[in-house]
């Protein structure tokens, strides 16, 4: 299986990659608590139109190594630089899913956009999930410590019932197959346990606002308008106050997990921005 593995001081990390096509690389980065496998329906896509398409496991979830700590957004981001970097890749677009909009805006943060083409943040936390006074529409501190209790206490049990609220099931089902739900619950249930809580600490608690400044390149924002997982007004809504030169896109009655439930138009919309 191809790897690449980022070399610390302290510790060899390997990150599992698939990499498909040619031309212009597009990364895709996967959101919490899944792996690259969700991508699916966006990886044929991005290769039929014509670009390379790597997609690979965060650390701690797939195949890639799944250390006991550093899992903050800065070492995340350094895993990002590493991929970069070895594959000796140009004029990239990076694509982050959820949780992976951080790493996008991290890597823009910590390692510049000299070798970044575009951005795209689908679904993604940036730039704050908490509820704070100077962020009302955020998720309440009592829910987030609700997930992180869940998962030390009955991980499994929890994350079943949590893709049924990625998808906004109920409305969806006749999109979403019992077999997805089931095959997204699988995924997230092999990962490492300490790497579920250590990451889920990290885009609870995070705040990226000072940051948007540094994503200085075209950049598109896609959310759905029925995410119940990252608010709408929390994330896209002042994503795209912030960041100078984007394109926002909201995906009608699209869930958090819209990837799946509109991957076509999803698609069509990843594209044109790829196009532009």
């Amino acid at each position: 299986m191809p790897f690449i593995t980022n070399e610390t001081e302290t510790q060899n990390i390997d990150l599992f990659f698939e990499d498909y096509g040619h031309g212009q690389p597009v990364i895709l980065i996967h959101g919490w608590p899944l792996s690259h496998k969700s991508w699916e329906h966006q990886t044929w896509a991005i290769v039929e139109a014509g670009y390379r398409c790597i997609a690979y496991d965060r650390r701690g979830f797939g195949n890639s190594s799944a250390p006991f700590r550093d899992y903050d957004y800065s070492t995340l981001a350094s895993d990002l630089n590493t991929i970069i970097k070895q594959l000796e890749l140009e004029n990239v677009v990076l694509v982050g899913f959820s949780m992976g909009g951080g790493e996008v805006v991290r890597y823009c943060t910590d390692f510049g956009t000299d070798n970044i083409a575009k951005v795209a943040l689908i679904s993604s936390i940036i730039p704050l999930v908490a509820k704070k006074e100077d962020n009302p529409d955020g998720v309440p501190q009592k829910d987030l410590e609700d997930i992180l209790d869940a998962l030390q206490t009955d991980r499994v049990g929890f994350l079943k019932d949590f893709h049924k609220n990625f998808y906004n099931y109920n409305e969806h089902d006749k999109t979403v197959s019992e077999a997805q739900l089931h095959y997204d619950w699988s995924i997230a249930s092999h990962a490492s346990p300490i790497a579920t809580i250590q990451t889920a600490k990290a885009w609870a608690e995070t705040d990226f606002r000072p940051e948007l400044k540094n994503v200085n390149v075209p950049t598109l924002i896609v959310h759905g308008d029925s995410d119940n997982i990252v608010p709408k007004a929390t994330a896209g809504d002042q994503a795209t106050k912030e960041i100078a030169n984007n394109t926002y896109k909201v995906i009608k009655n699209g869930p958090h997990g819209l990837n799946i439930t509109h991957n076509d138009e999803l698609n069509s919309i990843l594209l044109d921005f790829l196009k532009s």
